[in-house]
């Protein structure tokens, strides 16, 4: 068995229901208004310059740091600090009494749990949270599921069936300010888990120590 997949399997049957979901009950919010069932060929001919000019200024910040309340699919509630360096890069840490911590350092995807010192480990690739962290949103390519435009929101529906399944993305934006609001990753199964922000910093220096995974210690866990 790979080693990956040794620590997979481990830290499935120690962290229970959060782990085995996977990555993808980590974050989200459900939407409050539903989105029209477009294909992805429709979606990226509806997409306005506004839009993408939304999506560029995104893009354009590559650093980022605030607060953010992370809801569940089962109404679960948590909140904490997070920090964006892009491309790829980003961290949770949860207050207590969560013991979740969330890392993504440009390669792969970790979350750990500080009380059970149990990890499980993804490639960002494979993990729809890669489109929130990379260098570019084009918004005329195949991964746009939906594009949909208020007067007060913008909301970018991302996914790669090739690489994510039916999972996506939904990103949240202030039309006037271009800023993110929130966004949500849709499991398989459609389930959903938002990430709502707020105390945006943007700009901000951080060290890459902030973006570190313990492999060590992953890989000595796995080992046992």
């Amino acid at each position: 068995m790979k080693e990956t997949d040794m620590i997979r399997s481990e830290n499935a049957r120690a962290t229970g229901t959060l782990t085995r979901r996977g990555f993808t009950c980590l974050l989200a919010f459900t939407l409050a208004a539903g989105l029209s069932a477009l294909s992805p060929t429709d979606a990226s001919a509806q997409a306005s310059a506004t839009a993408q000019k939304i999506a560029d200024h995104f893009a354009s910040v590559k650093t980022m740091m605030g607060e953010f309340v992370q809801f569940g699919p089962r109404g679960e509630q948590a909140g904490g600090k997070f920090y964006i360096n892009r491309p790829g890069k980003i961290r949770f840490n949860y207050e207590d009494p969560s013991p979740m911590r969330v890392i993504a350092d440009g390669k792969s995807v970790v979350i750990g749990n500080r009380k059970l010192k149990t990890w499980d480990i993804y490639p960002l690739s494979k993990t729809p949270l890669n489109l929130l962290l990379g260098n570019q949103i084009d918004l005329s390519t195949k991964m746009v599921r939906n594009v949909k435009e208020e007067a007060d929101l913008t909301t970018i529906v991302l996914g790669d069936k090739s690489m994510f399944g039916d999972s996506t993305i939904t990103m949240m934006f202030d039309p006037k300010t271009y800023d993110l609001r929130q966004w949500t990753i849709t499991d398989a199964q459609g389930k959903d888990t938002s990430v709502m922000i707020f105390n945006v910093k943007t700009g901000v220096s951080l060290d890459d120590k902030v973006f570190s995974i313990p492999y060590e210690e992953i890989r000595n866990r796995g080992s046992k």
